[in-house]
């Protein structure tokens, strides 16, 4: 079974088209982690985790789910990132969570895709977009395959700079980067709601029509991306930047 979380598209394209190579089932963990629903769920094949990259590891979000549910069935488990660089030593926690469920870590796919973290680097045009993605297509269907004959993916000793990453800079990069004070609506919101339909973690709610953000925010930029009249800013770096959802 095909599980991901998704923000913007991105990893919820690459899951949909590896359960299509692999004629999987595919399941979209948003509502699970959006109602703290950890009740068990099986599968008979191995499991595929698709999810984005959040400071060179899987959402913090995402890892307390999989640690509190229980996956039933087959003890194979894979994971695929999808990332705007690369993925750090993601490998190395994610290898540490398998330990704990008692699983047998097949390895972690990175895949490149577009840029949508708005908050801090500057997100694709559409056309810039589908070219990326036309480039990840090749790596997600050798993904795919790898999956579908039972490999491992092969994995690389990770760098220095890999180590920091996914170790100190991912430690202070929620504490110090993620949290939603920065978020705001314009005048041009049509108080349509859809950005707190979006928010994984019901942090948002609408005031006079207005949206207000609470203190359990997650940085998916779904709210800011997803609004349908682009009326959400994230301080003074998202003004003028295209809003990112994957365009296939």
């Amino acid at each position: 079974m095909i599980l991901y979380f998704s923000g913007t598209g991105n990893s919820e394209y690459v899951a949909k088209r590896i359960g299509n190579e692999t004629e999987d089932e595919v399941l979209d963990l948003f509502d699970k982690i959006r109602t703290r629903d950890f009740s068990e769920i099986h599968s008979d094949r191995p499991w595929v985790v698709v999810s984005p990259t959040y400071a060179w590891r899987i959402p913090r979000i995402l890892h307390e789910w999989l640690e509190q549910t229980d996956l039933s069935g087959s003890r194979e488990i894979y994971f695929v990132m999808t990332c705007g660089g690369d993925t750090g030593n993601s490998g190395k926690y994610l290898k540490r969570l398998c330990g704990l469920k008692k699983m047998h870590y097949s390895g972690c796919s990175s895949i490149v895709m577009p840029e949508n973290y708005i908050a801090v680097f500057t997100t694709p045009s559409k056309e810039e977009a589908l070219e990326i993605i036309s480039r990840a297509e090749k790596e997600i269907d050798n993904t795919a395959r790898l999956i579908r004959e039972g490999g491992i993916f092969p994995q690389s000793s990770p760098s220095l700079k890999a180590r920091m990453a996914s170790g100190v800079v991912n430690q202070l990069f929620y504490p110090m980067v993620v949290h939603a004070g920065k978020f705001y609506a314009k005048d041009t919101c049509i108080s349509c709601g859809k950005c707190a339909h979006v928010c994984p973690l019901n942090n948002i709610r609408l005031e006079n029509g207005k949206p207000v953000w609470g203190t359990d925010c997650t940085h998916c930029m779904a709210c800011i991306c997803r609004c349908p009249s682009e009326a959400i800013e994230y301080g003074a770096h998202s003004r003028g930047l295209p809003r990112y959802t994957c365009p296939k």
